[in-house]
């Protein structure tokens, strides 16, 4: 899953991005709103971390304008102002969710598991296609019970193919979700890391199945 965060304290978006990094997200790193905005304008995220002190374009637009374009990205404020009117005021704006400075990383890392997962209408704690559990408390993959040793690339494309489930997803949608604006990916990455994970589902109910000119589909057969 990818993820923006929007913060112009230098330090605290290298902190955020590291911890981010370690829980197995790809994150991007806008430190002005209109940084933020052109990111946005190019990639698809899972969720955006926004702090609403910004230079440039302040948060709050950001997030207006956001929401004007269309976008329905989950959106969480992180920021010094813990006054009502201030939660107020950005919820409103529409904003997911908000978070005040200084917290603990636990409670963010909780906070993007449950955007993400409202994000893609997912209620339940867990996401089950036949043989494959994906825990959404610690985002941890189990076949048939057992825990299932992934990579940090093939857990972002695994992670991306169970929350569209059933459905068909692009050889794109699945490289702008496990790449940021700083690495460096071949063309063929996406299809080495299915052809990965086709080899650690085997003699399972599960299958990655290949739609030609179309993409790929997580299904139970």
């Amino acid at each position: 899953m990818r993820l923006l965060i929007v913060e112009d304290n230098a330090e605290l978006a290298a902190w955020l991005a590291k911890a981010l990094k370690q829980a197995q997200y790809t994150v991007d790193i806008a430190a002005d709103g209109l940084d933020a905005e052109h990111m946005l304008s190019l990639a698809a995220y899972a969720a955006v971390i926004l702090d609403l002190s910004l230079p440039k374009l302040d948060g709050m637009t950001v997030l207006k304008q956001l929401r004007r374009s269309g976008n329905k990205v989950p959106v969480m404020i992180l920021t010094a102002n813990a006054s009502l009117e201030g939660r107020v005021a950005g919820l409103d704006g529409g904003a997911d969710d908000y978070l005040a400075k200084p917290f603990e990383i636990a409670e963010l890392e909780a906070r993007i598991r449950a955007l993400i997962r409202r994000g893609h209408d997912v209620a339940a704690p867990q996401i089950a296609v036949g043989d494959l559990v994906l825990d959404g408390g610690t985002r941890q993959f189990f076949l048939r019970g057992e825990l299932l040793q992934l990579t940090p690339r093939e857990h972002a494309v695994l992670e991306h193919l169970i929350f569209k489930a059933g459905s068909t997803v692009t050889k794109t949608s699945l490289s702008e979700g496990v790449f940021g604006f700083d690495d460096v990916a071949d063309a063929s990455a996406i299809e080495i890391y299915i052809h990965r994970l086709r080899r650690k589902l085997e003699g399972s109910s599960v299958q990655i199945a290949t739609l030609r000119g179309l993409g790929y589909l997580l299904r139970n057969v």
